[in-house]
Order: structure tokens, then sequence, then C-alpha cells
């Protein structure tokens, strides 16, 4: 007969995690300890929910998370798709928001493997995306998903770190898979990629520094010692995983990842475009994508970012007109930008 350890791998597997491992629920001492001293230090920025709940955060079992929890079922989901392009043209958006909000199909996911455990097992089970407040990676560590990376990313061996998680917590005992240590030995190339160096050193974070939080989460206008560093990345940054060996194996079949896929909206738009949009426009175009996130000033703002970084004399009307009818920070972007154009093209004849 199947072992219910066994039946459960196989129906996440079927539901179409790449990964499954399970932990024995227990206090995550070691994990916590740094996860507060982290946010002492501030390096979670203006993402204030990070601090939330910090005694729930090291032990699943409570009110807080699952009173009989007994099992953490970890589960992994690839979103690697190959050396497939960023699909807005003149702007970089990280791999994962190209297509398809994760948060929708990932939930889906967990919860029809919650509710087959309820129903298959007997268990109570509660399925948890990035929203609620558990220490996804230490317990993907101790399910023997991964290892930590020295970016602080889980790396699945033979699947790399192109990864979301979700978990389901449960009071089913299952036997727990051994954890996995790190394998990054002497290599740096992930800490040494990193355009605006937001590491503190190895396995730390300042998101302060971060281009994903800078383009995603942090509102305002952004630190000018950090402009050139975001470089055409207008959501998000993939460099300290691009360069990681690990992922250099082969991405899943594309119809596993076909989430993923980059949306033909993103194709048809350009960040001189997202400059002349209103937030109505904006707010339609981006339903039911990660871009939605930021809303349209912060957008705006990362668009005449990138126009600085990378734009040419023609791009400087839309820039002006921009900074005309704006106030906010992406109006402070635009005339930003407009300086750094003029400046790199100072004393060129003719010119773009």
């Amino acid at each position: 007969m199947t072992s219910p350890a066994d039946a459960v791998r196989a129906k996440a597997l079927a539901l179409g995690f790449h990964r499954v491992g399970f932990a024995a629920v227990g206090p995550l001492d070691e994990d916590h300890a740094r996860y507060l001293d982290w946010v002492a230090r501030g390096r979670h920025g203006t993402m204030s929910w990070l601090g939330d709940n910090p005694e729930v955060r090291r032990d699943v079992r409570g009110p807080g998370i699952l009173d009989e929890a007994r099992s953490v079922i970890v589960c992994a989901l690839s979103y690697h798709r190959g050396d497939e392009r960023s699909p807005m043209p003149g702007a970089t958006i990280a791999r994962y928001a190209r297509g398809g909000d994760y948060h929708n199909f990932l939930r889906k996911k967990l919860r029809r493997l919650a509710a087959w455990l309820r129903r298959e097992h007997g268990a109570e089970a509660r399925p948890l995306v990035d929203t609620a407040p558990v220490l996804e990676r230490a317990w993907a560590r101790r399910a023997g998903v991964g290892f930590v990376g020295r970016n602080g990313c889980i790396i699945a061996p033979g699947l790399g770190s192109y990864l979301l998680l979700g978990e389901v917590v449960t009071d089913l005992a299952l036997p727990p898979d051994e954890p996995m240590d790190e394998r990054c030995g002497s290599c740096t190339r992930c800490l040494d990629a990193c355009p605006t160096q937001a590491f503190v050193a190895s396995h730390v974070l300042d998101a302060r520094r971060c281009v994903s939080y800078l383009t995603i989460e942090h509102e305002g206008p952004i630190d000018g010692g950090l402009r050139a560093g975001i470089g055409d990345r207008i959501f998000g940054c993939d460099d300290c995983q691009d360069v990681c060996p690990f992922n250099r194996t082969a991405p899943p079949p594309a119809h596993e990842t076909a989430d993923f896929a980059p949306a033909p909206r993103w194709r048809e738009l350009s960040p001189e475009a997202i400059l002349t949009m209103d937030p109505e426009r904006w707010a339609a175009l981006a339903e039911g994508s990660p871009l939605a996130r930021p809303g349209w000033e912060a957008m705006a703002r990362n668009a005449a970012t990138v126009l600085g970084n990378t734009g040419e004399r023609r791009h400087l009307p839309v820039l002006q007109a921009h900074r005309e009818r704006g106030t906010g920070a992406s109006a402070e972007a635009a005339e930003w930008a407009m300086g750094e154009i003029s400046r790199r093209f100072a004393g060129v004849g003719g010119g773009a």
C-alpha cells in the first residue's frame, strides 16, 4: 500500500509543484533570531508587515497558524523559462512577474492540496502563501526542498532558485525529509553581481538597497546614489539569480510554467508609454499582473528612472511633459532623467 507520505508527495506533484518536502513542526530558534536581528536593524525598509507577528514566525503551532500542527509540507513551483527575454521594449521585468499574478494560481494549488488532505486523511490543514507570517525559506531548508544560498534564495539542486514557495501546515504526522546544508562553497557570484551592493554579508540583504524593493515596495523618490544601479530594470531584479551556477540547469517543460509566460500586453508597452498614461489606464492594463502592486505613480517613477539610465534625446519631450503635469516622485524622477540624458549627450552632434 502507498504510505501517506508517498500519497501526499504524489498529490503535490500532480498539482503541478516541482519539488515537495516535509518538516516536523518545532521552533525555528536560530532562524528566528536572525530574522529578529534583521528587522531590528531596519533592513526590511518600509515593509512593516515583515515585522508583524514575530512569535508566530518562530513556531507554526498555535492560534496564529494551526494549534495542533505536526508537519509542514513545503511545495516549490519553478518559474524558470530558460533564456526567454523580458517582453517590455527598453526595460526589464523580473522573470516571475512577466505573466499572471502568482498568488492566484499558487494559492489555488495549495488550497487543493489542503482540501485533499482533509478529505482523504481527515487531517486539519492550512495552506499558506507568502502573505502569511511564516519563515518560508527556513522551512524549505528544513524540509529538504533546497538550501539557502548566499543571496538568501532557496536553491534546489537540479531545479535552481527561480522558485516560488508555498506551505500546507497540517496535524498529519509525516516523516521529515533531511534538511539541506549550503552548497555554495567559495562562490560569491550572486553577491558580486548585485547592481546596488545590497548584500551586507552572505545571507544578509539590506532591502533598502535592493532593486526589487526599490522598484516594487518603496514609495517616494529613489535615493540618487542608487538610481544608476537600477539600469533598465523597471520591475524587480534577477541579477543575483542569473549568475548562479545552480541555475544553469534545464528549465521544466514550457507547458509546466505557462502561467509565467510573458503577457502580450507588455510587448506593446515601453517606459515612455507608461509616462503618458493616467492612473486609471495603468490600473486597467496591469490588472491580474504583479506589476499592479506598485501603482501607477511608482511605475511611472521607475519608467523615468530607466529612461534616465538608458534613454536618448528623443525621450526628452515625454519626460518634460510628464514632469510638467506631475508633482510626485515620478515627476522628480523625470526631471532627474532629463538631466542625465542631457549630460550624456552634451557636446554630441545630431543624436537619437
